[in-house]
Order: structure tokens, then sequence, then C-alpha cells
């Protein structure tokens, strides 16, 4: 990375900004990803933005879902985080390995996330780079205990990803049938 670069991420992880569980379903195939680009977008009406790796196999599976289950983990949930964030869906079915239940759609919902919410996909935007944004809406929350913190950035530093920041510059956003 360049200067700029270095100083952007440096900055940005200053934020310790909460992570999150991405999962969906389509086509057959359900996936699920951890996410730190996320955020609340509208007021009235909810959205919520995330912003997804075109490296993911959670990206392949959500390109053509409609439906989508946005989990915040616990910050004791490391073991969760590692699965998510440290295994790639496209050699690892990480469902086999938690507790989940089928949401509507299929999109899994995690058994030890219970503060979540399940929502629509409105829009979908590729700038390019490499993340897309997934314009979600709000469709019903489940609201579990208040955990005593949520599990953040500085948390899941020692988490390798599933995939290298060179596999991320997938060009498109992949159609059916591709």
């Amino acid at each position: 990375m360049d200067d700029v670069s270095d100083d952007f991420a440096d900055l940005m992880a200053r934020g310790d900004q909460a992570m999150i569980i991405l999962t969906t379903a389509s086509g057959g195939e359900r996936s699920g990803c951890l996410v730190g680009f996320h955020s609340q977008s509208g007021i009235d009406p909810p959205r919520y933005a995330v912003w997804l790796s075109k490296a993911n196999h959670t990206f392949q599976v959500g390109a053509l879902a409609d439906t989508f289950a946005v989990h915040f983990p616990a910050a004791d949930q490391m073991e969760l985080a590692a699965l998510f964030g440290g295994e790639t869906g496209d050699e690892v079915d990480k469902f086999d390995r938690c507790a989940w239940t089928p949401g509507p759609d299929g999109v899994p919902l995690l058994d030890d996330c219970p503060n979540r919410f399940v929502a629509r996909r409105e829009g979908l935007v590729d700038v390019g780079a490499d993340h897309v944004c997934l314009d979600l809406a709000p469709l019903g929350v489940d609201r579990g205990p208040s955990p005593e913190a949520l599990l953040r950035l500085h948390h899941v530093e020692g988490i390798d990803p599933g995939h290298g920041a060179e596999e991320r510059q997938r060009p498109t956003v992949p159609t059916a049938g591709e």
C-alpha cells in the first residue's frame, strides 16, 4: 500500500468499528462472512448499508439474493468470528460448524447471535473498488439480551481472512447463470 492508504487504514482502525456477521442464501446455497464496513444509512425509511468484499463467497451468493441477516456478535464470540472471518465458503460449509435456524427465504439465522435483523436488499452499488454496497431495508428485528460489549475490530485483528487483499479485485457483480 502507498502512504495515503496506510495512513487511512490506521485512522480507520482507531475508530474500532463494531463487527457484524452477514448471512444470506440464494440458488440453493447459503453463505456468511464477518464484515467491518457497515452503517445505518437511513432513518425514515430505515436503511442499512453493508460493504461486501468481492472476493467473498458471500458476495457470489449475495449478489443474487434478496434477503440477508445482519448479526451483531458479542465481544466474547471469537470462535464464531474466526469461523465467519477466517474461513471461506468456497472451501468450507460454515453452517455445518455452528448452530443456525432457517429464516425468511432460507437465510441462516445464527442461534448464538440473538441481536440481529433480517432485511430485504433494495439496491447494490458497485463503484469499481474491491467492495460493493448492499442497501438493506429491515424487515424484522430480534433483540436478545444486551451483550456487555459488541465484537469490535481490535478483537478480530488476529484472524487471517479467508481471502487475501489481492483476491478482492473481482471486476463485476455476477448475474444469474454465471
